[in-house]
C-alpha cells in the first residue's frame, strides 16, 4: 500500500476522546452542527469530532475529503501544531483544511456556509502547505491566525 494511502486507524483512547468532545462541544461549534447534521447542507453528510490517526476532526465531509476546524482562542497559542495537523492531513490524507475562529461562526454563520459551499464546489487543488508554503488559506469567513482586523 502507498503511503499516502496508507489507512490511520484511530486509538481507541483517541476514539474515546472524540466521543466525550460530541457531548462538550463550544458553542460555536454547537451552531455550526445545527446547519451541517442530517445532510442539512445541500445532502452532503457531515461528522463531528471524527478520530483521523492521532488526530480529532472538528467536522468532515468524507465524500468532499473536507475538514472544518472551528478554532477558539487556544489554538494562537498551537498556530505550529496547527500547521504540522493540517500538513498531516493534507499530504497524508488528501484532505483539504478549512480554518473558522468561533467569532465567525457565532456572528457570521451564513457568511461560513457560504465559504463551507465555495470549498465544496472549489478543485481539489493542494494546499500551500502540501506544496512547501504555510497552512491552507482561510476561506471568506475564515480569518488566518494571528491577522489583526481592520
Amino acid at each position: 500500500m502507498a503511503n499516502s494511502q496508507k489507512r490511520w486507524r484511530a486509538s481507541k483512547k483517541i476514539q474515546q476522546r472524540a466521543h466525550e468532545l460530541r457531548k462538550e462541544m463550544t458553542p460555536a461549534e454547537k451552531k455550526l452542527w445545527q446547519v451541517l447534521r442530517g445532510n442539512q447542507l445541500d445532502g452532503l453528510y457531515f461528522r463531528r469530532q471524527h478520530a483521523v490517526g492521532i488526530y480529532i476532526l472538528d467536522f468532515v465531509c468524507i465524500q468532499e475529503n473536507l475538514v472544518i476546524e472551528v478554532d477558539g482562542g487556544s489554538h494562537l497559542k498551537q498556530e505550529e501544531y496547527d500547521q504540522e495537523r493540517t500538513r498531516w492531513l493534507e499530504e497524508e490524507k488528501g484532505y483539504r483544511v478549512i480554518r473558522f475562529i468561533n467569532d465567525d461562526v457565532l456572528k457570521n454563520i451564513h457568511e461560513v456556509v457560504e465559504a463551507i459551499r465555495k470549498a465544496v464546489k472549489s478543485p481539489h487543488l493542494p494546499s500551500p502547505a502540501s506544496r512547501g508554503g504555510k497552512s491552507s488559506p482561510p476561506v471568506h469567513g475564515g480569518r488566518q491566525r494571528g491577522a489583526k482586523e481592520d
